[in-house]
């Protein structure tokens, strides 16, 4: 069970973000190579991640970040109850029905469903508020991932019981400061565990959804000829789909939503793009395109290269002049970067950001202080 009770972190109805962290019971590596079995569960990383794709596209609840490793997984989710509140009972319903639906095909997916089908999940005004309450909650998305993994491992081991270790632990993230370093220590989190050397490596991270996105929409715009023959036209398909790998990723960018030391819940509302032309054969593949990083995505990937070169050596290196202005301008401490993000996991717990958010969340709770408060000021300025 968490230290604190989940509704005093997390805040139904406000727009927030959250780094939550599941560990696979007794901390197996039930994800990954097990050295007491011998045997390799590797590919449970891809139900994760298949499966944190699909929820982004039903819940309004974007993903910012994941990583998978062998024995737990990282989620950085943004609660947008805005968005929710934006769509009509029928839309609800549908989606309501693509979680938990009363007919399934013959591959498992949801049937297309029938009018009186979907009146079950709005038959009543309340069922409609527990419905759309449920759409953006963090519990619930949690929920719906670790149960899924849980039931699709034990049915593969022929087992019963817990695949997870009790609930998962949730620390919200203040203000933007706190975003990047936290998803800098999420997508570092296989190079730190020294499996990889290199983000572009890292699978089953959103660093390596970016990178490989990015370099496929670069190799796009580099092409000029037209294909015409079959086989040029699978190469073309086969990079649009690499192109659009971090598609239902919470995107990168400059758009000002999340500007110099603002809070999460100071987002605005665009309901537009989470709601326009949805159907059960068409989900969206993201609650909305709002980015949630005041820096582009160039910018972040230069930032967790040179981190990671950092943190894999295992020694302290200057800021580079090209990376200083972009620490500066989030009212992040230049001389405790690498220090916040690799102990990120293990300074910061409740809540984490700038030592003045830490007091106003503090009071919001109705307590006088959290803990932390002293790493806090270390790490943001």
């Amino acid at each position: 069970m968490p230290a604190y009770a989940r509704k005093e972190i997390v805040r139904e109805g406000e727009v927030g973000i959250y780094h939550c962290t599941s560990r696979c019971v007794r901390q197996a590596f039930l994800c990954g190579w097990d050295p007491v079995t011998q045997l390799c569960f590797d590919h449970r990383k891809e139900w994760v991640r298949a499966r944190l794709e699909q929820l982004s596209g039903i819940f309004a609840v974007e993903v910012c970040g994941y990583a998978v490793l062998g024995n737990h997984c990282h989620v950085i989710a943004r609660t947008r109850p805005d968005i929710v509140d934006g769509w009509s009972d029928q839309e609800v319903a549908r989606r309501c029905w693509q979680l938990f639906p009363k007919r399934k095909k013959r591959n498992g997916e949801p049937a297309e469903p029938k009018p009186h089908e979907l009146k079950q999940f709005i038959a009543t005004p309340e069922d409609v508020k527990e419905n759309r309450r449920r759409l953006s909650s963090l519990s619930w998305f949690m929920r719906c991932l670790n149960e899924r993994i849980a039931r699709l491992a034990n049915e593969e081991d022929g087992c019963r019981g817990r695949f997870w270790e009790g609930r998962f632990h949730c620390t919200k993230l203040l203000d933007a400061a706190a975003v990047l370093a936290c998803s800098i220590y999420v997508d570092l989190n296989p190079i730190r565990a020294a499996i990889c050397d290199r983000p572009e490596e890292a699978e089953y991270t959103s660093a390596f959804d970016r990178i490989c996105a990015h370099v496929a929409r670069r190799a796009q715009g580099k092409e000029t000829e037209v294909a015409q023959a079959g086989n040029q036209r699978q190469k073309q398909d086969r990079r649009q789909a690499e192109a659009d790998r971090d598609g239902w990723l919470c995107a990168i960018g400059t758009s000002g939503i999340l500007g110099e030391g603002a809070c999460p819940a100071d987002l605005p509302h665009d309901n537009q793009s989470a709601t326009a032309g949805f159907s059960t054969s068409a989900l969206p593949r993201r609650a909305s395109d709002e980015a949630f990083l005041p820096i582009s995505l160039e910018e972040y990937l230069e930032l967790l290269d040179w981190t990671g070169r950092q943190v894999r050596a295992d020694k302290r290196g200057a800021i580079p002049a090209s990376l200083a202005p972009i620490l500066e301008r989030l009212q992040v401490a230049e001389d405790a970067w690498l220090e916040s993000v690799r102990h990120f996991g293990r300074w910061f717990h409740r809540a984490v950001g700038r030592a003045e958010r830490l007091a106003e969340e503090a009071a919001r709770s109705g307590k006088r202080w959290f803990g932390g408060l002293a790493r806090c000021r270390q790490a943001f300025t």
